[in-house]
């Protein structure tokens, strides 16, 4: 790492936002940025271990204030850098699950021949939904739960069933489609059981004196960096 290079460290959700916000960042001041992207069960583990090499982390809001309190981050930086919504996808040319009502979003998930998502925290949403819902039990030899939310995407677009469902982050499933992914955003999770995941950055205690990292939170927060963030598909 270069001796002015600031490194991010950030959940994926905002990741597209997060890399725009740097690339701008540097095209302004020309001090390289690197990012490196982790579920929050892993930027959990990183930084509360104290083994986070990063200058600055974007995290869920809980998460972050979690770094906080347990020192990891200095108190009072950054900013909320904008929310993402939970949502459904699946592959091209499949079924698609009718999303009008958490009604009829449980009866697709129940008549759905596979249904996948993730470990990271949207999909631990995704669990506690279909345990509300009453049908963990039921559809427990179909369910597929993934690595990360890209991987989710990547397991649908290899699929050759016609009957499976998807849940991720609209921006993840955005920026797979981007890539080339064979999978379709549907739509947002129904109103009754929507998840909205609100993400803030923070500057690591170990980089305190670091005014660049400084100057790239100012930059994150600024009118200019939220637009950045908002043509992402945050909100």
């Amino acid at each position: 790492m270069a001796d002015n290079e600031i490194k991010i460290l950030s959940a994926g959700a905002p990741k597209t936002g997060v890399a725009r916000c740097a690339e701008a960042f540097t095209k302004k001041t020309g001090i390289p940025v690197v990012y490196e992207f982790a579920t929050a069960p892993v930027l959990k583990e990183t930084v509360g271990a104290g083994e986070c090499d990063a200058d600055i982390v974007v995290a869920p809001v809980a998460v972050a204030e979690a770094f906080e309190a347990g020192g990891h981050t200095v108190a009072g930086s950054g900013a909320i850098v904008g929310s993402v919504k939970a949502a459904v996808t699946i592959k091209n040319g499949a079924m698609e699950p009718d999303l009008s009502t958490a009604e009829t979003l449980k009866q697709a998930i129940l008549s759905a021949d596979s249904v996948v998502y993730n470990e990271a925290s949207s999909g631990q949403y995704i669990a506690s939904m279909i345990e509300k819902m009453g049908i963990t039990e039921a559809i427990a030899g179909k369910v597929t739960i993934t690595k990360t939310g890209s991987a989710v995407m990547q397991h649908l677009d290899a699929s050759s069933l016609t009957n499976e469902i998807g849940f991720g982050q609209a921006t993840e499933i955005q920026v797979q489609i981007d890539k080339g992914m064979n999978v379709k955003l549907l739509g947002t999770l129904p109103q009754e059981v929507e998840k909205i995941s609100t993400y803030k950055s923070a500057l690591l205690t170990g980089s305190a004196g670091n005014q660049a990292a400084k100057n790239l939170l100012d930059f994150m927060a600024s009118e200019e960096g939220q637009q950045i963030y908002k043509a992402t598909g945050l909100i």
